[in-house]
């Protein structure tokens, strides 16, 4: 099984309580999925996310193909960071870490995720061909929404 990794950082001129508070609900989902997914969630969801908590939901990453994913929120550390793992659904493995800091003006949020697909030798040609760039299509969006609901903040530059 091949693990392949993404990284993705991004800074946000938001006080990290009310970061948090976006990122710890989980009807917020939505709002930053792409809507060319059919980003839906069918289970029932609380006002805050805790671990042990699942998430059905119906995405659309084909047209006319609908696939249930099902994740876990394994682990949360208010207001620092939280897990989420697949439990059923399109990768053979899904492990996404969202880490959040506190830093001047704002907060830096990084996004680790690791994943594995299934089929082998097909699931790596699928990942070179369409699955990383449609992962890293939704964390562009989900960059774009964000600066847009919160402000931008540029990188910070040594030297």
């Amino acid at each position: 099984m091949q693990i392949h990794r993404l990284f993705f950082r991004q800074r946000l001129p938001v006080d990290p309580d009310r970061c948090w508070a976006f990122f710890s609900d989980p009807a917020n989902l939505r709002d930053i999925t792409p809507p060319t997914l059919n980003f839906r969630v069918t289970s029932s969801l609380p006002p805050r996310m805790y671990a042990g908590m699942i998430i059905c939901y119906r995405i659309r990453p084909l047209v006319a193909f609908d696939l249930t994913w099902i994740t876990e929120i394994t682990q949360v550390r208010e207001p620092f960071f939280f897990v989420d793992e697949q439990r059923f659904g399109p990768y053979r493995f899904w492990h996404h870490q969202h880490h959040f800091r506190a830093i001047s003006g704002g907060v830096e949020m990084d996004d680790e995720v690791h994943y594995a697909l299934p089929l082998g030798w097909l699931g790596r040609a699928m990942n070179r061909l369409f699955v990383e760039r449609q992962l890293r299509h939704i964390f562009s969006y989900r960059r774009a929404v964000l600066e847009q609901r919160f402000g931008f903040m540029p990188e910070e530059t040594k030297g």
